[in-house]
């Protein structure tokens, strides 16, 4: 078992959607997951591969200007430490220790660029619950990223 951090990005781009991001080393091992993680065991998330990111881009909240694609407002969702249990090709387990996340996950690969992300039965789990509609909110500053963008929902 590896000691690491997460962060969850919410990000207002193409379209909305959940970014999460396991530091391995020097660089955040990415995926774009687009209805959000849940904490629901029963609940599987589709996962997309994305490339790898600067330990930077983990910190980023605000709003990207200009840029054709990664533009729009950006909120960190959730974070904190993070330990790796298993990296094997095709495979990766993790336990979160968020504000908003906790407990263990899995990311299965099932296609090239095709990653299935679904909440361990433990205690942390909540069946039934939707994590990313009952907490919209930045756990930096409280900001939902409708508020960064100047949008009300």
């Amino acid at each position: 078992m590896s000691a690491s951090r997460f962060v969850v990005q919410l990000h207002d781009a193409t379209t909305l959607h959940f970014d999460l991001r396991l530091r391995f080393g020097e660089v955040l091992r990415s995926w774009a997951v687009p209805r959000g993680p849940s904490l629901d065991p029963a609940v599987r998330r589709l996962a997309v591969p994305v490339e790898d990111h600067t330990l930077e881009a983990g910190e980023f909240e605000g709003v990207h200007e200009g840029q054709a694609r990664g533009s729009g407002a950006v909120i960190i969702w959730d974070e904190g430490p993070a330990d790796i249990l298993r990296d094997e090709p095709g495979h990766l387990s993790f336990v979160l220790h968020g504000r908003k996340l906790t407990g263990g996950f899995g990311l299965t690969r099932t296609g090239p660029r095709r990653w299935i992300l679904v909440k361990t039965r433990d205690d942390a789990a909540q069946p039934g619950s939707d994590i990313v509609a009952g907490h919209p909110a930045s756990v930096r500053t409280g900001r939902t990223w409708q508020d960064l963008a100047g949008r009300h929902a």
